[in-house]
């Protein structure tokens, strides 16, 4: 899309589900699953769009509240997204939707998301792929 996660900027990537899980689980569930991404993508787009409005990479305070704000809602309805399946699952694969496999390795889980969104926005300048 317009909007496109760069390539340079992985924690806006939305984590597919592993596809061993999406055998077991419900139509029903996966149904929200696909929902639920859908949603953490117009919010990625979203992010990158407001990144790349920003002339010079200089965030007001306000800004930087609105990225963090943006940021955590990411992390949120990821959150949500292990909760809506764990409870679907066979018991061998609840142990990959517990609190500390919720984010990939890559994102910054346990960060304010005030933090969370200054390191994004430190990095270097968002690439147009």
């Amino acid at each position: 899309g317009r909007y496109s996660t760069p390539v340079n900027c992985a924690p806006l990537s939305v984590p597919a589900v592993n596809h061993a899980i999406w055998g077991h689980i419900g139509a029903g569930v996966r149904a929200q699953e696909v929902k639920l991404q859908k949603i953490l993508k117009i919010l990625a787009s979203g992010v990158t769009a407001f990144a790349r409005s920003i002339d010079g990479g200089l965030l007001t305070e306000t800004q930087q509240d609105a990225v963090g704000l943006l940021c955590n809602a990411l992390f949120e309805i990821n959150y949500l997204r292990k909760s809506t399946i764990r409870p679907a699952l066979n018991s061998k694969f609840v142990v990959l939707c517990k609190a500390s496999n919720v984010q990939p390795a890559t994102t910054s889980l346990g960060q304010t998301c005030r933090s969370r969104s200054e390191s994004w926005m430190t990095r270097p300048r968002l690439s147009a792929s």
